[in-house]
């Protein structure tokens, strides 16, 4: 724990979370404390639960057992409620999930005018300083299709961000994109990170969890494994299954 982690109120709270695919028992019991402006990365082999974990934080997933509470609030099942909280966590995935037919600054005013009430010259001006933030602004009456991947990521970035979340989920949000388009969208949220978001990041991106982290998690087989420091964990992992991932992955 850091001095941050322990003087910041608790934000998001798995108790004893269980969730099933059929037979398949994809989240084993998770605990798991997320703190305000805390950046926990989520790392661990493919089929480890990690995505599951990510998508059932926003009620994208369903789980069986054990609870979560988004500042303070538990998860709502449906309804308006849920909706509120799909507001207040944001969420980037590795497809954009842009709207085809809107501009740009359009995917980005929409959900503050009708989710939040925000005013359309509001939320105008918010959405050209947070394309701005993005390094997307001249790209603001362009439509997602003339937008590369990169531009469009960044873009889906900025449209949660719209939203003013209490936190932000990102599901491998690079996994998609061409090598050369990584970094721009890891430096915007390295940037992000920096500014005290609090952020949920499943990634296969280590560069990015040794220098934004606050703590790295391995998950493998539904469970969380281990969880510390990036220095820790990248230098002195304690886990069989943490010395061979990481032997795999960071030898290429």
């Amino acid at each position: 724990m850091t001095d941050a982690q322990t003087s910041a109120r608790p934000l998001v709270v798995l108790d004893h979370v269980n969730k099933h695919f059929g037979a398949l028992h994809v989240l084993k019991d998770i605990n798991l404390t997320i703190h305000e402006g805390e950046v926990v990365v989520v790392i661990g082999p493919s089929g480890s639960g990690k995505s599951t974990l990510c998508r059932t934080i926003n009620r994208l997933e369903t789980f069986e057992s054990g609870s979560i509470t988004i500042d303070g609030k538990p998860l709502p099942s449906e309804g308006k409620d849920l909706a509120r909280l799909r507001a207040d966590v944001g969420m980037v995935f590795q497809s954009f999930n842009l709207f085809a037919h809107k501009t740009i600054r359009q995917n980005v005013t929409l959900g503050p005018v009708k989710v939040r009430g925000v005013g359309k010259t509001d939320a105008d001006q918010q959405a050209m300083q947070l394309l701005k933030r993005v390094g997307v602004e001249a790209q603001a009456d362009k439509y997602p299709a003339q937008l590369s991947g990169g531009q469009q990521q960044r873009v889906a970035i900025a449209r949660s961000l719209a939203m003013q979340p209490k936190v932000m989920l990102f599901d491998e949000p690079t996994s998609a994109l061409d090598p050369e388009m990584i970094n721009e969208v890891l430096d915007v949220m390295t940037s992000l990170a920096k500014s005290g978001m609090t952020m949920v990041v499943v990634t296969h991106e280590m560069g990015f969890a040794r220098r934004a982290a606050d703590r790295v998690i391995f998950m493998a087989d539904g469970q969380i494994l281990e969880q510390n420091t990036p220095e820790e964990f990248f230098s002195n992992p304690r886990t069989d299954r943490a010395k061979d991932f990481l032997g795999k992955i960071l030898t290429h």
